[in-house]
């Protein structure tokens, strides 16, 4: 079985996980700024998706395509694999996407999930850009295309950081796996719609940039119907939440976290009468 990479950090006391998921054409190195606060108070799972970063190896990336299925089954299979029952699934980005299918795939191993820059559904801009993006990426070099992508996604000159991260990740991910996702977009699109009329089995906390103009404002329209969601805005904050203002981010996620940890919860209950 070919294994995707992780690593894993673990707590001396903490019986709590926290599972990372990338977005596509990142690595769990987009994490670097949550894992130092993460790490004093939850056990701490990174995972590379198929493809990227170093889970690139092995017959995982041979296919031809990718289903988010299985991409989404991969994460599951190291919880399993690492003995993980439960655990709270943090995304950013296209990552989103990946947690809300290993939530349809396993229900009830989320305790709680975050999602940062969350893409809950294609705007006319992005399937305009995804139709390109198809059309064009057999003609357009690799870099361009994916230049392009990041200038559209993180469009502010203060994301510069974020920006270039982005692009660094892009250029580790290749050709070959990026075309692979690329084709994945038809069926991420069907799977959003889905998402957008069925609510996650666990609750949700969406954090968005203010600057997060293409995705904001379909997250405020999904918050209002979901009923188990709630959405903070982060101020001063690009597409790439998680790093743009990582303090806030970290605070509030493990603030959210502790609420809706049974290990915590339960720890408390031990305190109060028995009710009959």
């Amino acid at each position: 079985m070919g294994m995707i990479y992780h690593k894993q950090f673990r707590h001396n006391s903490s019986k709590t996980w926290v599972v990372f998921i990338h977005g596509a054409g990142g690595s769990n190195v987009v994490w670097f700024r949550q894992l130092r606060d993460f790490k004093k108070h939850f056990n701490v799972l990174l995972i590379d998706l198929r493809g990227h970063g170093k889970s690139k190896s092995g017959e995982i990336t041979e296919a031809e395509q990718y289903r988010l299925n299985e991409v989404a089954h991969d994460v599951l299979e190291i919880m399993d694999h690492l003995r993980i029952e439960k655990a709270h699934w943090v995304g950013i980005s296209l990552g989103c996407i990946v947690i809300r299918a290993m939530d349809k795939l396993a229900p009830g191993r989320a305790e709680s999930i975050i999602l940062g820059g969350a893409v809950v559904q294609f705007s006319k801009k992005i399937n305009v850009l995804v139709t390109l993006a198809r059309l064009l990426h057999s003609i357009l070099p690799y870099m361009w295309l994916y230049r392009l992508n990041a200038r559209i996604l993180i469009p502010s000159r203060k994301s510069v950081e974020s920006r270039k991260l982005f692009i660094q990740e892009a250029i580790k991910l290749g050709e070959r796996e990026f075309r692979k996702w690329l084709r994945m977009s038809h069926e991420i699109k069907d799977s959003l719609n889905e998402f957008l009329c069925r609510e996650a089995s666990a609750p949700v906390l969406y954090l968005m940039g203010d600057r997060d103009h293409m995705f904001l404002p379909m997250v405020m329209n999904l918050v209002k119907k979901h009923v188990n969601s709630q959405l903070e805005i982060i101020r001063n904050s690009g597409h790439c939440c998680n790093l743009d203002q990582p303090d806030v981010f970290n605070e509030r996620s493990i603030l959210f976290i502790k609420e809706h940890s049974e290990n915590i919860k339960n720890g408390d209950q031990l305190l109060l009468p028995a009710t009959t």
